[in-house]
């Protein structure tokens, strides 16, 4: 598997005094300090810094140094946007940080997720015509009886054939669900020809986790989770990857969710985890950082529930356009403190973004303005997020 890519140092329109003087100091550098060391640090060349050439370094790397992918990929993978699909799933923890073991690692994801669609998906009669095929394959025969569990009609609680059909019901929802997913783009838009395998394989990465989360399920809304996930590995430069998309987004988008899954449970809404707890946590920042915006909206009846439920469930998914949420997740994703906690700073810093105009506004204008969320500089909600104080 080639992932490794060559370190270049770019240099641009230096005279060649300066280039060669650069060269010596980065050589000396070397030379002096400790590799980990070197590989912590950023290095400019009369104030240039090339956050590809950085990218590609630390991923040519034989042990990759997750610190220093972090602080690149938090900058935005704009420039390295083909290097994306391996970022994050090394930021997911899909793949260690040992490059040597990435091949062996995707050939164990890749089969593992096969044999679970084998499993979870198939139908009844799809594993009955399976053990029969592997029975006459031993040169043998057998009259296969059919009990009441495993007869189609037979719909009680606990049958086969009633699970099945439960599920079928699940998958519908999720059909329903994928045809309203970013329509104006083609990539996902049922209009068109390619969209019909991408939504098949979101399809079956939906259905696949619902069925073996029977105490989440699917809910509505992990759609538009999913489709960031899909449409980055879908569109990797490398074809191998590409046609094993579908396994590789399965367990990033496990990955992701288990660290704020509690946020779709119903069951924990009101508890210390579910997605109550985690908009109070939201006003408490917003207070702990701007009172007298807070103050505003508490006066003027704006719950954060009114507004911040989608943004937090739906990680922002249907308030930027959608390139631009590649950006804010590679914000998200690249934090150590993790993707719940800087989500949250993002949130904040939406509302700080806007303060000026929240603060002249009533009940009704703020709420319009909050749900349909005007366009800012990226860059700046981004960096408001990074100097965000923690509680």
């Amino acid at each position: 598997m080639k992932s490794a890519m060559p370190f270049q140092i770019k240099l641009k329109k230096f005279s060649d005094q300066q280039v060669d003087r650069a060269s010596d100091q980065l050589g000396q550098e070397l030379e002096t300090y400790p590799f980990s060391a070197v590989r912590s640090e950023r290095y400019f060349v009369d104030g240039f810094e090339d956050l590809r050439s950085d990218l590609e370094f630390e991923l040519s790397q034989k042990i990759i140094c997750i610190e220093t992918l972090q602080q690149v990929a938090c900058k935005g993978l704009r420039h390295g946007g083909e290097m994306r699909p391996l970022v994050w799933k090394i930021l997911l923890g899909y793949l260690s940080v040992n490059s040597n073991s990435w091949e062996d690692e995707l050939t164990q994801h890749r089969l593992k997720y096969t044999q679970l669609k084998e499993e979870f998906l198939a139908s009844p009669s799809q594993c009955t015509n399976k053990e029969e095929k592997e029975y006459h394959a031993n040169g043998l025969l057998r009259r296969h009886e059919v009990t009441n569990g495993d007869h189609p009609l037979n719909l009680r609680n606990g049958s086969t054939w009633n699970q099945y059909f439960k599920n079928a019901e699940i998958a519908e929802q999720i059909d329903r669900d994928l045809e309203r997913t970013h329509p104006d783009i083609e990539f996902f838009s049922v209009n068109s020809p390619i969209s019909q395998t991408n939504q098949a394989a979101m399809r079956n990465i939906l259905l696949l986790f619902a069925k073996m989360n029977p105490a989440i399920g699917y809910v509505q809304g992990m759609n538009e989770v999913l489709a960031p996930l899909y449409y980055v590995f879908r569109t990797d430069s490398s074809e191998d990857n590409t046609l094993h998309a579908e396994a590789d987004s399965f367990g990033c988008f496990v990955q992701l969710l288990s660290g704020f899954v509690d946020n779709f449970c119903p069951q924990l809404d009101n508890s210390s985890v579910g997605i109550h707890a985690t908009l109070s946590r939201l006003s408490q920042l917003l207070k702990a950082n701007d009172k007298d915006l807070w103050d505003h909206l508490e006066n003027s009846k704006v719950n954060t529930q009114f507004y911040a439920f989608r943004w937090v469930t739906l990680l922002l998914t249907q308030e930027f356009e959608f390139h631009s949420i590649m950006t804010i997740w590679d914000f998200l994703l690249s934090n150590p403190l993790g993707v719940q906690e800087m989500l949250l700073r993002v949130c904040c810093s939406m509302l700080l973004c806007v303060r000026n105009e929240l603060l002249q506004g009533d009940f009704a204008a703020n709420l319009k303005l909050l749900q349909h969320y005007p366009e800012v500089d990226l860059r700046h909600l981004l960096d408001v997020a990074s100097n965000i104080n923690s509680l």
